[in-house]
């Protein structure tokens, strides 16, 4: 049954760190480029830390520590993925600050990387954000250009 009072509600997806914020069909892996995963947003990092996008918990971070899984507290499930191929370094150029089942606040670093040792070893050190459960999301908007840590770069709104 259909309800007239439910309400859609309105989740603003924070920068985890300074960059250059473009569109996720730029990034050169087609996994992610041709969402995949989900929708998101991709970003030439700036920095070399990875700040909490959302308040919630750290549902994982990979064993290598190149990419990190939070849910907020109404479910919304986000993946930020840090370089492409650089599960291949196993782990070397990664630092994990938080840990599994850490709650976080907007903010709260989570992992640090060093992005002159991943273009070292070849890889791009793009970092991508997107959202993995989208089936109930009714719009998707994303902020594109320069952010700095903490501003609002995708807005969502679901049931």
């Amino acid at each position: 049954m259909f309800n007239l009072f439910k309400k859609n509600k309105t989740l603003n997806i924070k920068a985890p760190l300074k960059g250059e914020y473009i569109n996720i069909a730029e990034t050169p892996d087609h996994v992610f480029s041709n969402k995949m995963l989900g929708d998101g947003i991709a970003i030439k990092p700036k920095e070399e830390v990875i700040h909490s996008p959302i308040e919630g918990i750290i549902e994982m971070i990979f064993h290598t520590n190149h990419a990190v899984g939070l849910k907020t507290k109404d479910g919304i499930e986000i993946l930020i993925h840090i370089g492409i191929d650089t599960v291949e370094l196993g782990g070397k150029g990664f630092l994990r600050i938080a840990e599994d089942g850490t709650n976080v606040k907007v903010g709260d670093p989570i992992i640090k990387f060093d992005r002159r040792f991943i273009k070292e070893k070849g890889k791009s050190d793009i970092v991508i954000m997107v959202v993995t459960n989208g089936a109930e999301i009714k719009r998707f908007k994303t902020t594109l250009g320069t952010k700095t840590m903490g501003e609002d770069v995708i807005e969502i709104i679901y049931e």
